[in-house]
């Protein structure tokens, strides 16, 4: 499966004019880049204008969350429909933050069924808040899959992936070890597997993203074996963001 890294700009930047740049820059970055798929994702207020620039471009453009009704009073939600509407095929789910602010996992499994009934892609967030030597987060993160994953058909497993973000890395500079990054690849393989048969392992693309930078990115998608990245706070600076890609595409 061809590798992809993601860039996740949550509440960045203050302006349409400033989104046009870093998506801009990026673009015009990455536009040589072959053996990787790159994408970002900015706050949902810029995804409309940005959409037009990035028709037959090599940076395609994920939405941060959606709402799993078509329609109705839901005030502040966007739904799948109107994603599509603008060129919107693939959506983070399930990012620790949005979980902090009140989702629950079978909220998550709604917007996962949603997405992929409508023919979009969605990138399942799942980690634990902290490791124990028990194992104990393993079995956070199983039910965190098994939950989000059990309205989705087999058929449809080619619309997902999964990107493995330990909370505990998430914007702290901490960053999980290329063993850990390994672990969590295999462990989350056993539960596809488990769920959908050994098929899915060649459907599923499964990322890592906690404080990834270009001075960790090599060793993180090497030793760790995952399928590339969603990228935080270094994908806000367009240089580091590029960096990052062109590792991705070199190794």
């Amino acid at each position: 499966m061809k590798p992809i890294v993601i860039g996740n700009w949550k509440l960045n930047p203050t302006s349409l004019s400033l989104a046009n740049t870093l998506y801009t820059d990026v673009q015009k970055g990455v536009a040589r880049l072959t053996k990787v798929e790159v994408a970002v994702a900015p706050p949902s207020v810029f995804l409309s204008a940005l959409s037009e620039k990035a028709k037959g471009k090599k940076t395609a453009l994920v939405a941060q969350d959606v709402f799993w009704e078509k329609l109705g009073a839901h005030t502040g939600e966007v739904s799948n429909a109107m994603l599509s509407s603008i060129g919107i095929s693939h959506i983070i789910i399930g990012h620790s933050e949005v979980r902090e602010r009140g989702e629950t996992d079978a909220d998550v499994a709604q917007k996962v069924s949603a997405t992929v009934k409508a023919g979009q892609t969605a990138i399942l967030c799942v980690g634990e808040k902290e490791r124990d030597t028990h194992g104990k987060y393993l079995s956070f993160v199983e039910e965190q899959l098994r939950t989000a994953l059990g309205g989705v058909p087999k058929a449809k497993l080619g619309k997902m992936v999964i990107a493995y973000e330990p909370i505990w890395a998430i914007g702290t500079g901490e960053t999980a070890t290329p063993h850990d990054a390994h672990e969590m690849k295999i462990f989350i393989q056993k539960i596809l597997s488990d769920m959908f048969g050994r098929t899915a392992l060649r459907e599923v693309r499964i990322l890592y993203g906690g404080s990834v930078k270009p001075k960790n990115a090599e060793e993180l998608f090497v030793q760790g074996e995952v399928d590339g990245f969603l990228v935080g706070g270094a994908s806000l600076k367009a240089e580091h963001f590029i960096e990052i890609a062109k590792i991705v595409d070199g190794v």
